[in-house]
């Protein structure tokens, strides 16, 4: 399948502004105010709902029969994944005015996912001052042929893994590798980053061993591994689907224009409802990046305006193994003239 842009059916709106003068508070003005109102009785329902469906995940995997183990940790690793999407809003603070209340929601909802919520909430809010921008953007922007170029082997090797078929281990090694390096950061960041990543490593200290002890080897990979691996394929996939199209540009900073790239290069991608609603329709993801200030339940509203204003400019798409191959066989390297240029038409021209 292609991604490709799309009209709202009927509609003959057009955009309020032109794109090359396109701001950011411009599409703002478009949104009703409602989206950015917090709901207590929604919030707190999301969460209740979402450790239910954990729970019930878990207890299945406590008493079924080793052959519906699979279904089970696909289940319990997607309802996992809501619990980042609830721990995601804490770190945009769109979930409770309180600033502690969000802070301690979201260190709570990270904890079975040994997530540091401190250093995901700053590098994530980076990831939304500089969308698709070629030089800062720290989510899935592409090497240009240059610095792939002038990579070690061993880079080059990690990079065609998790621009290719192995795109779902990505958020691993981002989580890895950045999340718990407290000496990226200066001052009170550092230190509110090293206490989340310390709690994050003290509750995996104290909860692996104890799992380990209880249920053995075989207990740690049924009831946290597996789902921590369903986990991380959901991340991974949602974060390289919502900008990534072989037609959406990541742009050099002279070039950039911040209200261009948060609603034309993010997209929405519809999936199975179960997951949407378990995940708390974290892929209606591009009202989320014209304003974090909107909680997950109102991202579908947010995107029904926008649509009225400028459904013939933004992307949807359908998840599919067909969406997933355009992706990973085209979009490698970053190519200034045409967006993509793949591993295959690089070596090409060698």
């Amino acid at each position: 399948m292609t991604i490709s842009a799309i009209k709202e059916p009927g509609s003959n709106t057009t955009p309020l502004v032109t794109a090359s003068s396109l701001r950011l508070k411009d599409i703002l003005r478009t949104l009703p105010r409602e989206v950015f109102t917090k709901d207590r009785r929604k919030a707190w329902t999301l969460v209740i709902i979402n450790v239910l469906m954990v729970c019930l995940g878990y207890w299945g995997l406590a008493v079924v029969p080793w052959f519906l183990l699979p279904p089970l940790w696909i289940f319990t690793g997607t309802a996992l994944t809501g619990f980042f999407v609830i721990g995601h809003d804490c770190g945009h603070r769109s979930f409770a005015n309180r600033r502690w209340v969000n802070d301690l929601v979201g260190h709570l909802a990270f904890l079975p996912l040994i997530y540091p919520f401190h250093s995901w909430r700053l590098l994530h809010n980076h990831h939304h001052a500089h969308t698709n921008k070629l030089e800062e953007d720290n989510a899935w922007h592409p090497f240009t042929p240059e610095f792939y170029a002038s990579s070690p082997g061993w880079v080059k090797f990690f990079y065609q893994l998790i621009r290719g078929r192995v795109w779902w281990i990505g958020s691993i090694a981002h989580w890895g590798l950045m999340h718990f390096n407290w000496t990226q950061f200066q001052g009170k960041k550092r230190s509110q980053v090293k206490f989340s990543a310390l709690v994050a490593l003290g509750f995996a200290a104290i909860a692996f061993p104890l799992l380990l002890a209880t249920t053995g080897i075989w207990g740690f990979v049924k009831f946290w591994l597996m789902p921590w691996m369903v986990y991380h394929f959901w991340m991974s996939t949602f974060t390289i689907v919502h900008h990534t199209a072989p037609d959406i540009p990541f742009t050099p900073t002279r070039d950039w224009n911040e209200a261009e790239a948060q609603l034309f290069g993010t997209v929405y991608c519809t999936y199975p409802r179960w997951v949407e609603f378990l995940c708390h329709d974290i892929n209606v993801h591009i009202p989320h990046h014209i304003s974090t200030a909107i909680p997950s339940y109102n991202l579908r509203l947010a995107h029904s305006a926008l649509k009225e204003n400028w459904g013939d400019k933004l992307y949807e798409c359908n998840f599919s193994w067909s969406l997933m191959k355009q992706i990973t066989d085209e979009c490698h390297l970053h190519r200034a003239d045409n967006y993509y240029q793949s591993f295959k038409d690089y070596q090409a021209k060698l």
